[in-house]
């Protein structure tokens, strides 16, 4: 296997993994610790309601895994939010985001080496998906039909959430006014140097099939906040409803003035109510949607907040460097020769 000169940051998000954590973070160490020079694992649980905490807390004692960052949420929020959280406190050169129940760690170096030879954003895709509901599947073709006729980009294989990013796209999404929301499509749109890698293996995901209404709030969201078409739309239908009032108005006014037997227009008048309650009602939905949107900008306070942060006692940059201490004693005061130090 290569080995890369590198510092690796690697961010697992996880929620209610107590029972795997061990096994997931140890095998993760071993592994990541042979082909780069110095790494970090930075765990962010989202407000696990098991035992995960107290698993990560003796994971990261004198006896535990040398080089855990840990991020413990209060509330439980998207794992867009999750990864951004781990992304922002990262400090490796480069920074891989992984779901260790449904991404394969074994396929990271592959993509580290595209990372090193210059590439700046790096995604892998499953050909395996976890089990999805049937109206999960609709809703999620429909989506990211939608979302891909707006930005150009299908969310779900040009831009999966398993990638390794450089800091200098970090930094360059640091600069954005909602980073974590921007963190889910910028790599692919930001004009980055990128790849699309696919692997094939099993997921480990545990818990069921995956539900439709766990993530329409979540689509609903990035759809309004990362492109203006939808308020397009909005003034768009406006504007039609406008121009069709007009006309319906020039029309009653033409049969007001060329026929005398006008009899009771129920029909039209059917018509047209039905015509212009549709249209408000399209437009009272994507109008909705931006307010609840700039709503919870102003109102909901922070994304997140760290409950928790604990770190490994044992970090193995810091053990890298071997400085050798004399006491005073030993130190002759006209020989400076004397002074012993070395770093490796």
């Amino acid at each position: 296997m290569v080995y890369y000169p590198v510092f690796l940051s690697v961010v697992f998000v996880v929620r209610n993994q107590a029972a795997q954590l061990d096994g997931i973070l140890r095998n993760a160490s071993q592994q990541i610790s042979t082909y780069v020079s110095d790494y970090e694992l930075i765990i962010v649980d989202n407000a696990s309601e098991d035992e995960s905490v107290s698993v990560l807390k003796t994971l990261t004692d004198q006896e535990g895994l040398p080089n855990l960052q840990v991020y413990a949420l209060t509330k439980e929020v998207s794992s867009d939010v999750m990864a951004w959280v781990g992304l922002e406190n990262a400090l490796g050169d480069f920074v891989a985001v992984i779901d260790p129940l449904i991404d394969d760690i074994t396929f990271l170096p592959q993509m580290l080496d595209k990372a090193v030879n210059g590439v700046d954003v790096v995604f892998a895709n499953n050909k395996q998906k976890p089990l999805q509901s049937p109206a999960y599947r609709v809703a999620f073709k429909v989506f990211h039909s939608i979302y891909k006729s707006f930005k150009g980009i299908h969310l779900a294989t040009e831009a999966p959430s398993y990638r390794v990013l450089s800091k200098r796209v970090i930094n360059f999404i640091l600069q954005h006014p909602q980073p974590s929301v921007t963190y889910r499509y910028l790599p692919a749109t930001g004009g980055f140097a990128r790849i699309n890698m696919q692997y094939s293996a099993t997921p480990i995901i545990s818990g069921g099939t995956k539900k439709l209404g766990e993530s329409i709030d979540r689509g609903m969201r990035l759809l309004v906040s990362t492109t203006q078409i939808p308020m397009r739309l909005v003034t768009s239908l406006s504007l039609m409803g406008a121009a069709t009032n007009l006309l319906y108005s020039m029309y009653v006014v033409g049969v007001g003035i060329f026929k005398s037997d006008v009899a009771p227009g129920w029909i039209s008048l059917s018509l047209q109510q039905s015509g212009m309650f549709f249209l408000i009602s399209l437009v009272l939905l994507v109008l909705g949607e931006y307010i609840l949107h700039m709503a919870s900008l102003s109102n909901e306070g922070p994304l997140y907040h760290v409950g928790q942060e604990f770190t490994s006692a044992r970090m193995t940059r810091k053990e890298k460097l071997n400085i050798e201490t004399v006491s005073p004693s030993s130190i002759g005061t006209n020989n400076p020769s004397e002074y012993k130090g070395s770093a490796l």
